[in-house]
């Protein structure tokens, strides 16, 4: 029979935010700093629940102008045309460049959605104590805090094409209100799984009250 599995907070450790240095702190109320960077140590991010749940509310309410409103706006020898991401994935699609139009996807569409999803599980399952597999859920939220980095992909191709296609008056491109708003989302997502705090993953819920304060 196993013994059961301890958080580091029950063992009386701290790690550090920055490096990551597990060590135990200077005292329970005030636990110091990194002796390796110098970082201050906390038992647990402040307020990382209240500040996660309104980055993630926020993001989702981004996302629904960010996919409805157009991100290109062509405008080629007197007619103008405006598109969406979806309505640039179809017409990618179409025109045979399949692969382009399923990284637009993946990038601009499943990966933000999929971001929100994943951090409000882990919220959910946190708040709930419901959370079983520790082991899964902070892979979950590696690959979240991971891909984040790739998630300003379609806002860089907006970009790199209107600065390359712009032939007055014959044809322009500019970029649509939607671009604005997709840029919100991916920053949102980003600061959310910045202020999440992965260690709540592997307490419980009484531990983690007398944590988070």
């Amino acid at each position: 029979m196993t013994a059961a599995a301890r958080s580091a907070a029950a063992a009386g450790l701290v790690s550090c935010p920055s490096c990551g240095l597990l060590l135990r702190p200077a005292h329970a109320i005030a636990p110091g700093y990194c002796p390796r960077c110098s970082e201050a140590l906390a038992w647990r991010r402040q307020d990382s629940i209240q500040r996660t749940w309104a980055l993630i509310i926020a993001a989702a309410v981004f996302y629904v102008p960010a996919n409805l409103l157009p991100v290109l706006t062509t405008t080629a020898l007197g007619s103008v045309e405006s598109d969406t991401i979806m309505g640039g994935v179809v017409y990618l699609y179409v025109s045979g460049s399949w692969p382009l139009a399923l990284i637009v996807l993946v990038a601009s569409v499943m990966v933000p959605l999929g971001k929100l999803v994943a951090l409000a599980w882990l919220m959910i399952g946190i708040q709930r104590g419901a959370i079983k597999a520790h082991h899964d859920s902070a892979r979950i939220y590696r690959l979240v805090h991971f891909v984040g980095r790739w998630s300003m992909l379609d806002v860089f191709v907006d970009a790199y094409i209107v600065s390359l296609v712009q032939l007055h008056p014959l044809m322009a491109v500019e970029p649509g209100p939607g671009v604005v708003f997709f840029m919100a989302v991916v920053v949102l997502t980003m600061f959310a799984a910045e202020t999440f705090d992965p260690r709540l993953i592997w307490d419980a819920p009484k531990e983690r009250r007398s944590l988070d304060g």
